[in-house]
């Protein structure tokens, strides 16, 4: 049984699906690999996002030649952040946290919906057509923009690159792309496509804003290996929540993406054991390479701790990695914590079976964090 709706949810907005972003490549392989299986109702949206993609194709070209040499000669000399974790775990929190550093460099919303142009059309783009964007995401109430930063994922799959996001868009086929949750398991040569248009994505992010990039993608969480050996200098910051929120609000997420930028009408069959399972091979791939990182170049948090004291955990990262900056971050942090003060989450009421579920299928994580002790049946908020 999938959990109820959050309480009293909002109208959704309308916004763009966010496959008009894809190249011609990228949208024909989604297409053929499921068979053009576009439910009826949604084939204008078909016709705008092949529209588009030609359109993002050609664009991608002009910029390839205007900034050849630009990005011939750009190199990351700054190793990234990682922000690590389950979806809902607080992710997106931290990662807005960390930006208010002037210093530290993000992809944007923009950036990672049309990766193919973004270093000669974002200016345009968000001076003329933020006003297509919703205010806020269609999963919580987290404020949403182009200009906001947002998970590099969703611009690998713009590239053409495999991604498990792709389930989105026809989400009633099986799981799309799961080998590329953890990336075990791939020839050679995929692996290698994989990250150089990782590289190349991150290469056109630095062109453009010259800084340190903090990068935010719950998938990473399982490439820890594959991202230590791309970036020697990386540091990792892993942020944990009580399961028995992560659960239903990602059921939730899913669901919402599903009905915001699916092309099928989603049954939401199998769910729940969707997230119960990626959540196990996710942690089991981050149990095996979490000792590849030296203890210097990891920092661990749990999500209610950063909300009880955001300044506090914000400066016990800059110290355990000996970053400098923090105290000149510190009036854009307390300006962004004045403007989100009162946010309210999401809440669900879970099944005794759910419960069950997640105790008997999450149990090392349950352990691991100390989030065993709950009473049954009580509300969680998310």
């Amino acid at each position: 049984m999938s959990p109820p709706p959050p309480t009293a949810p909002k109208k959704p907005e309308w916004a763009p699906r966010i496959w008009e972003g894809c190249n011609l490549y990228a949208w024909l392989r989604l297409l053929l690999k499921n068979r053009c299986a576009v439910n009826w109702r949604y084939w204008y949206i078909a016709v705008i996002v092949t529209f588009m993609a030609t359109y993002n194709t050609l664009m991608r070209v002009i910029q390839e030649i205007v900034y050849f040499r630009r990005l011939r000669n750009t190199h990351i000399t700054q190793p990234p952040i990682f922000i690590l974790g389950h979806w809902r775990t607080g992710t997106t929190l931290l990662h807005e946290l960390m930006i208010q550093d002037p210093a530290l460099g993000y992809p944007t919303t923009y950036e990672c919906m049309f990766p193919n142009h973004f270093l000669i059309s974002e200016g345009f783009f968000t001076k003329y057509f933020s006003f297509l964007m919703p205010k806020t995401r269609p999963m919580d109430n987290m404020k949403a923009g182009l200009s906001r930063p947002q998970e590099d994922e969703f611009a690998l799959c713009m590239l053409g690159l495999p991604s498990p996001y792709l389930t989105i868009a026809f989400p009633n086929h099986p799981p799309q792309d799961t080998e590329y949750l953890d990336l075990r398991g791939l020839s050679e040569s995929r692996l290698a496509s994989w990250k150089n248009g990782l590289l190349g994505l991150l290469k056109r992010i630095t062109c453009k804003t010259g800084k340190r990039l903090v990068l935010k993608s719950p998938t990473h969480t399982a490439r820890v290996r594959v991202l230590k050996q791309m970036f020697p200098g990386a540091r990792f910051v892993h942020i944990v929540r009580d399961p028995y929120v992560v659960f239903p609000s990602t059921v939730n997420l899913w669901r919402s993406l599903y009905r915001s930028h699916g092309l099928q009408v989603p049954t939401y069959e199998g769910l729940e054991e969707y997230v119960l399972s990626n959540f196990q091979r996710m942690y089991e791939r981050f149990d095996e390479d979490r000792p590849l990182l030296d203890d210097a170049h990891f920092y661990e948090i749990r999500y209610e701790d950063l909300v009880q004291d955001p300044v506090a955990k914000m400066r016990a990262i800059y110290e355990h990695f000996q970053m400098d900056g923090f105290e000149a971050m510190l009036p854009n942090l307390n300006a962004y914590l004045a403007e989100v003060k009162g946010y309210e989450t999401n809440k669900y009421q879970l099944t005794s079976e759910q419960r069950w579920r997640i105790e008997e299928r999450w149990r090392g994580y349950l352990h691991r964090y100390g989030y065993e002790k709950k009473e049954t049946g009580a509300g969680v908020d998310a």
